[in-house]
Formats: structure tokens, sequence, C-alpha cells
């Protein structure tokens, strides 16, 4: 389908091979559904999927078999490459084919060479949102370490990003981790603008150290997002906001959290950790983050 006759708004969805895949699929048609969006899907071939890397090996075969070997070695690495773009097609055409099958109407396709950060970035201002999985197919799913490309594109993009869940499930209820910041400022007001979003109940909680949050910002923000809201709980609650705000997501039922995202600097989240990245590891639901 020509890309000039593809409604305004689009998802960016990154995919690849993991076991995140059908999920990235659903919680990208939910959204889709939700915002009347066309979906554009893209799988990045990275230099690991490439085979050797265009590295010269030349130096490291021994006398009198360089030359055949060097002629094997490259008749593999381009058979390896050719191998990476089929699979990265079949990829593709699967999740468009579930998309499809989900009910969305205008989906695309897109494969691409390079790095997965890069690539959103060159891609990102065609879309109204991102969404990816957790973790990719060289993560170790038994632990709840995030994949390495995940940080790198939340951090990187200037669009809301929604970070799927390992599985999808029907979303009734959604929860704010509200911190009277710019960034939930600007997701309650994106949230206000999508009808689709109406008659859903939203819980806005805002979680402290002991300090007190100004009630009137935390009044305001619920007032907006009554404007939509089926029904807006608000609570208030102290403690680690990483720790609370995943109880209270567990024993609410809560389908989505919305905050914002690395309210600080890189270097400071690196010396005494980031609630954003702990969110994302702990929550066993799909978070969406505004920058």
């Amino acid at each position: 389908m020509n890309e000039e006759t593809l409604p305004y708004n689009r998802l960016l969805m990154l995919i690849d091979g993991s076991q995140y895949a059908t999920s990235v699929c659903d919680h990208a048609a939910w959204v889709a559904k939700k915002i009347d969006s066309a979906v554009d899907v893209v799988h990045v071939l990275t230099r690991r999927d490439g085979g050797a890397e265009n590295k010269d090996l030349s130096g490291s075969i021994g006398l009198g078999a360089r030359s055949s070997l060097l002629s094997e070695l490259s008749e593999l690495d381009a058979r390896r490459a050719k191998l990476a773009q089929e699979h990265g097609r079949a990829i593709l055409d699967d999740a468009k084919k579930r998309l499809l099958d989900a009910g969305i109407q205008h989906v695309t396709t897109r494969l691409r060479h390079g790095e997965i950060a890069e690539t959103v970035s060159a891609l990102e201002t065609e879309a109204n949102l991102i969404v990816l999985g957790k973790r990719g197919e060289a993560a170790d799913f038994e632990s709840l370490h995030l994949g390495s490309n995940l940080e790198r594109v939340i951090r990187q993009t200037h669009k809301p990003v929604l970070v799927a869940a390992r599985t999808f499930n029907p979303i009734e209820r959604l929860m704010v981790a509200y911190d009277g910041g710019k960034s939930v400022e600007k997701a309650i007001d994106l949230m206000a603008q999508n009808p689709g979003l109406q008659n859903m109940e939203v819980h806005l909680l805002s979680v402290t150290t002991g300090s007190s949050l100004m009630q009137g910002k935390m009044e305001s923000a619920a007032k907006r997002l009554e404007s939509f809201a089926s029904n807006v709980v608000v609570d208030t609650l102290t403690g680690m906001p990483e720790k609370v705000i995943a109880e209270e997501v567990a024993a609410r039922k809560i389908g989505l959290l919305v905050m914002g995202a690395y309210g600080h600097s890189r270097i400071r989240s690196l010396l005494i950790g980031s609630t954003t990245t702990e969110m994302v590891r702990a929550c066993q639901i799909p978070v969406v983050l505004v920058r």
C-alpha cells in the first residue's frame, strides 16, 4: 500500500525473532485500534546477524591455505547474510499477517540494516508511538535483565514508547505513576486527546519518600483524567516508588502502566539507579514511557 494513502496516526513496531514477537504484535494491534492507526513493522538486521562483520581474516590463516579458505569464508558470510535477510522477511510477513488478522487495515513492513537505536532515530518522525518488547531474542528469559537495546531506545527517542509484556492480556484499567514532572504531565495530555481511552478506569498514584507532593498539581491531573475516564481513583502513598507501584499494579489488577521516562540525567541514573528501569523490569504488564 502506498504510504501516501495511510492515516496520519502511525505506530512504529520493532520486532525480532524473540519470544516477545507475538506479544509485541498483539500490543500494537490493541493500541492501533484505540487510536485508529497504521502500523509500520520494522525488523533490523544488525552486524551480528550478518556473520563475520566484514572482518579481514587474511592475517589469521596459515600459509598455503590462505586463498582457498578466504574464498570459503567469503561464501559462508554471503550465505549467512542471505539467510538472515530471508529470516527477517519471514518475521515481517508473519507479523503483518497477525496484525491483519487482528483487524488492522494498514500495515507496512521494512527490513533495515544497522543498529536498533539508530534505526528508531531515523524513523521516529513518522510515528506517534514506538512499540517493542522488553527483551530481544538474545536475552536470558529466566532473569529480570532488560534487553540491551531497550534502554538506549527509550533514552534516545522523543516519542512515547510502549514496552510490551511477555504476554498480552486484555486491558481494562490503567495506572498513571504521577511524580509531578513534565513527562507525566505530557502523558496525561496525550491520554486526554485520545478518544480510544474514553470509559477506561484510571488510577492516579503518587508515591513519595516522605515529602509531600504539591496537592494542587495532583488535583489538576485528576480533573484532566476525569474528562475522559469512566472512573478515576486517586491515591498518594509513601515508600520506594518502584516497590510500591509494582505492588499496587498487582493488587489492583492494572493492565497498563503509564509514567514519565528518566527524570534524572544518565550519569546520575548510573550512580543511583533509575525508577524507570526498575519499573519496566519489575512490572509484568505493558508500560508506556513518555519523555
